[in-house]
């Protein structure tokens, strides 16, 4: 885990009411994985800030600091970003995080790093289990780190989501849970349907050191045997946690894992994987994307080998025995010479079949390259896409202009752009921008501009370009919007704006500024929250996506 720099630290004094009154940074360098995402208890949260200040002076809380190695007995209480448990000290309020706790779940924890105002612990042994469990159905999913919620009943995992998004507005977005419209403005947390396999995409990796459980750490691996094909293991860069098939992505995208992980250590081969200490090996990443034929509406799987170098000759083998497999239309190979390990390349090619897959949203066709955005979970993207435009509110008279700020592919410009005058996008990845005009060309849309730009390098001559827009769309990714965009729409005042975030601290803290102002920098606030609407896009994991909707006071 990252360290964590000492502005996110302030995110981490909000489970102290009394330090309320600190504001988050406007530097937007901070990692989302830094800010909690849920507070402890506070029975006393209606008193003012002064008296907070006065009661905890003396406080056990402000006397107590665990030692690192301590063993604590701890009961978790709630869930933060990344899904660590929030735990208190008996006596104290101390605040302690810790992998793989739940709520209810009593155990003993060894503390493995101390910070300023909070410590993680390492749990040794569960006393009596969280109140909600459940039997998880993956067999990996007590050492993988991506579905950490599994034997967690999924009502739990609701409750919890909508407690953090309920928690963050309060205390970041300063939204008062005693105003009589907040029921109104705080929305239940809106399910998904389809809890496994539901991805439409994922990445898995290639390793040379294959990650073994402490109880299996004995045995000796040589040679093929110590390599590895799946997901990191938590917390390590360079040991890969082999996996045969994963009950987040399609069953024919585990067919194609199986397919490979039963071919690709063979000797005669001679592959071997990417060694991340030496930089050297052949194979790096192996990606599967499900998308869906048009015509048929069935499956069609793209498998997308990302190398070191391009060498399809020995890629050959694995190519005509994926092939055969009915859902395969598309084997791409991406080369990436880079000693950096991303699953991107410099280099593309086509070693079997067409180089897109397609898939359906809202009515409309996408086309999806290997290396393409598109929303992971397409049924649950139908929800989330629904629940946009029911904020944008568009009249359908054609006389509406949209802004559609970090628009990657276009997906949520292109699904209004029917009830539009014009939509206008921008978006910093230029592939993204060249997929929006194939898509809107695919689909007949000509009521649509997509720009390349980087939104949180604008400046004053940002939004000269464009007409007055009347709905504004903004879709950041995990960091949230820049203050100079922040400004930049406080400025440009438009009269409705529809705030889509995939990570509910920094969501609060940008509805807190368009809502309030900056104080320290005098800016005004000039928007009045309407609703915000938790959505769970990634079941069995930490992700909280929300649609938040904003009007000019």
């Amino acid at each position: 885990m990252a360290t964590i720099p000492s502005h996110a630290l302030r995110h981490l004094t909000l489970t102290r009411p009394w330090l309320r009154k600190i504001r988050c940074t406007t530097s937007l360098a901070f990692s989302s994985q830094d800010l909690l995402l849920t507070y402890p208890d506070d029975d006393n949260n209606n008193n003012n800030d002064t008296d907070h200040t006065k009661k905890t002076t003396n406080s056990k809380s402000q006397a107590f600091f665990p030692k690192k190695n301590q063993v604590l007995e701890l009961e978790c209480e709630s869930l933060a970003f990344k899904g660590k448990g929030v735990c208190k000290v008996a006596d104290s309020g101390f605040v302690l995080l810790c992998d793989n706790a739940l709520p209810g779940e009593r155990f003993i924890g060894r503390v493995s790093r101390k910070k300023g105002s909070y410590a993680e612990v390492t749990k040794l042994k569960t006393l009596s289990p969280h109140r909600d469990l459940v039997d998880a159905p993956c067999e990996y999913a007590s050492y993988c780190g991506g579905c950490k919620t599994q034997n967690l009943s999924y009502e739990a995992q609701l409750r919890a989501k909508e407690q953090q998004v309920r928690e963050l507005v309060i205390h970041v977005g300063k939204l008062s849970d005693k105003n009589s419209d907040f029921e109104c403005i705080m929305k239940p947390i809106v399910p998904c349907d389809v809890q496994f396999h539901y991805r439409n995409k994922m990445e898995f990796s290639f390793g040379s050191q294959k990650w073994l459980p402490k109880e299996l750490l004995h045995e000796k691996l040589d040679g093929n045997d110590n390599y590895a094909l799946g997901l990191h293991a938590p917390g390590y860069f360079d040991k890969i946690l082999n996996v045969d098939k994963c009950l987040l992505q399609s069953e024919p995208a585990n067919k194609i894992l199986a397919t490979v992980q039963d071919n690709w250590k063979d000797p005669e081969l001679g592959l071997s994987p990417y060694n991340v200490h030496s930089h050297t090996g052949f194979l790096k990443h192996l990606v599967l994307r499900t998308g869906r034929n048009m015509k048929t509406d069935l499956p069609e799987l793209m498998v997308n080998f990302v190398t070191s170098s391009y060498k399809p000759e020995m890629l050959k083998p694995l190519v005509e025995k994926i092939s055969a497999i009915p859902e395969v239309v598309s084997i791409m190979n991406n080369v990436n010479t880079s000693v950096g390990n991303t699953s991107v390349g410099e280099e593309e090619y086509t070693l079997y079949g067409k180089s897109t897959i397609t898939e359906s949203l809202r009515g409309l066709t996408f086309q999806i390259s290997a290396n393409s955005f598109f929303q992971t979970n397409t049924h649950q993207a139908e929800v989330l896409y629904k629940l946009i435009e029911d904020c944008a509110g568009l009249r359908g008279d054609a006389s509406e202009i949209v802004l559609d700020l970090f628009c990657g592919t276009g997906t949520i410009g292109l699904t209004l752009a029917k009830k539009a005058k014009h939509v206008y996008g921008y978006e910093v990845v230029a592939q993204a921008v060249a997929d929006a005009h194939r898509n809107a060309k695919l689909n007949g849309i000509s009521n649509t501009t997509f720009v390349q730009g980087d939104l949180n390098k604008i400046d004053e001559n940002f939004g000269k370009h464009f007409p007055k827009p009347d709905i504004v769309i903004s879709d950041p990714n995990r960091p949230g919007m820049h203050m100079k965009l922040i400004k930049f729409l406080l400025k440009l005042k438009a009269p409705k704006i529809v705030y889509v975030s995939c990570n509910p601290a920094t969501c609060a803290r940008d509805i807190d500024y368009l809502c309030h102002g900056v104080m320290e920098q005098n800016i005004k606030g000039c928007y009045k929250l309407k609703s915000i609407q938790p959505v769970d896009m990634f079941p069995h994991t930490p992700h909280i996506e929300c649609v938040c909707l904003l009007e000019l006071c």
